[in-house]
């Protein structure tokens, strides 16, 4: 299995990230600050150095005043198209009254 840092998909997620920083009108630096965190921190993983995990994602989402789940979805839409498949549209059981 190949790395997922090298894979089209993740490479979809720094885009992403980086738009909403630029969109947010932050610099890698400003992002930092606002994630209490050195500037070597955001360029390493804009520059796909670095991996994010899950809760640093949901921090950044949140240092750019985003909804976590919100951009979550978006990506995993725009992985699914990327790979050809339809996004999964299961429905939701309601409970019996």
């Amino acid at each position: 299995m190949r790395k997922s840092v090298h894979s089209e998909e993740y490479q979809l997620v720094l885009a992403k990230l980086i738009a909403m920083r630029k969109e947010a009108g932050l610099t890698q630096r400003a992002l930092a600050k606002r994630l209490d965190r050195e500037y070597s921190f955001v360029w390493r993983i804009e520059k796909g150095e670095r991996r994010l995990d899950v809760v640093e994602f949901y921090w950044v989402c949140q240092a750019l005043e985003k909804n976590a789940k919100t951009v979550y979805k978006e990506l995993v839409s725009a992985i699914e198209s990327m790979s050809g498949r339809a996004p999964s549209k299961k429905t939701r059981k309601r409970p019996r009254s």
